[in-house]
Formats: structure tokens, C-alpha cells, sequence
């Protein structure tokens, strides 16, 4: 797998954890596409906000399960479900960061992470489909540039015009060794007649 691909593929995860922020209410939800850099293994933190720790877990606990299941990724680390009031899912590539607002504020990872960039969910979204609209061009493209086999009209109408070129060369071959035939025939004879008179006058 290329870099691109296994990017690509980070993203569409990151895209199914912020569709469960939306669906369990996670507010001002936002995702930090973190320098290389700065950010060591992970590629992007998605941050989001609930209103009390029993919607802190229930987010957490959905994105867990909805990448699970739907994806067959676990995360290698989870930290502060008990609590509920900073929970941390780390998948490597990705880290969610799910707070309460309080919390939040105190820690503001956004502000820590200077060198990262801000991203909407929206924004996100966009990109991702921009991005798999691109690999499905670049794809088809691929395709079409194979080389085309010759046009099999074009070759079984080239086919029955030489064959009748060879027939007809073949016919008049034949009409004018059976013309040949004929004339040898018509002086044999008369060369049989000219002979005889030879002997005679010899004899």
C-alpha cells in the first residue's frame, strides 16, 4: 500500500468517527491535520465536545464500535472512559479526543498545536471526495490507455477482397492453360501429316 493509499484510507476513518459526532450530538467538532513533523505517527485529531461525561462515553464508545464493525480497525490505546471527562482513542494515524466542554478549554490541545490545520467536518468531507473522485479518474484513464485491438470490420472486409483476388488470378491461370491445350491440340494433325510425307519422299 502507498502512502497516498493508507492517507486515504485514515481519512475514511476519520470521516466515519466524525459522522458519529454528528449523529450522538458532539459539539464544535473539529479536526487538526497535524504537521509530520510535529505529529509524529498521527496524521490528524479529531476533537469534539459533549455537554456531560455520560455523552462523553456514549460518543466514545460509538465511534469504537462503528469502526469495528464496520471497518475491522481497533484502537491501540483508550484512555479516560472512566472519568468521562476527556476520553482518548488512539488508532496511530488518527487520535479522537472527546471532552467535556470545560475541559476543553483548560487543555486547548487546538491552541497547543500551532503547526496543525484547522479543518470543518465539511471542509474534511469535500476533500475526501475530491480525493477518491481523483484516484477513480486516475484509474479510468489507466484503463483507456491500454492499447486497442484493430477493428474486426475493418479486417474481415480486407479478408473476402484478397480472397477474390486470388480466385479470379487463379481462374484466368486455368482458362489459358485450357486455351494452351486446345492449340496443341489443333497442330498435332497436321504435324503428324507433315511427318508422313517426309518418310514417303525418304522412302
Amino acid at each position: 500500500m502507498t502512502t497516498t493509499q493508507a492517507h486515504q484510507e485514515t481519512r475514511i476513518l476519520v470521516q466515519a468517527a466524525v459522522a458519529v459526532c454528528e449523529e450522538k450530538k458532539g459539539e464544535d467538532t473539529r479536526i487538526l491535520e497535524l504537521d509530520p513533523v510535529d505529529a509524529g505517527l498521527s496524521d490528524f485529531f479529531l476533537v469534539t465536545s459533549a455537554t456531560n461525561d455520560r455523552q462523553a462515553i456514549a460518543i466514545a464508545d460509538e465511534i469504537e464500535h462503528r469502526l469495528k464493525k464496520e471497518f475491522g480497525v481497533f484502537p491501540n490505546s483508550v484512555e479516560g472512559r472512566r472519568k468521562g471527562d476527556w476520553i482518548l482513542l488512539d488508532y496511530v494515524d488518527f487520535v479522537v479526543h472527546v471532552f467535556l466542554a470545560e475541559r476543553r478549554a483548560f487543555y486547548d490541545i487546538e491552541r497547543l498545536r500551532k503547526s496543525a490545520r484547522p479543518v470543518t467536518p465539511a471542509e474534511f468531507e469535500a476533500e475526501l471526495k475530491a480525493a477518491l473522485a481523483a484516484k477513480t479518474r486516475a484509474a479510468r484513464t489507466k484503463a483507456s490507455g491500454k492499447a486497442k485491438p484493430a477493428p474486426v470490420k475493418a479486417s474481415m472486409e480486407a479478408k473476402p477482397k484478397e480472397a477474390a483476388k486470388k480466385l479470379l488470378a487463379a481462374g484466368k491461370s486455368t482458362a489459358a492453360k485450357k486455351a494452351a491445350g486446345k492449340s496443341a491440340a489443333k497442330k498435332s494433325p497436321a504435324k503428324k501429316a507433315a511427318a508422313s510425307k517426309k518418310a514417303g519422299k525418304k522412302a
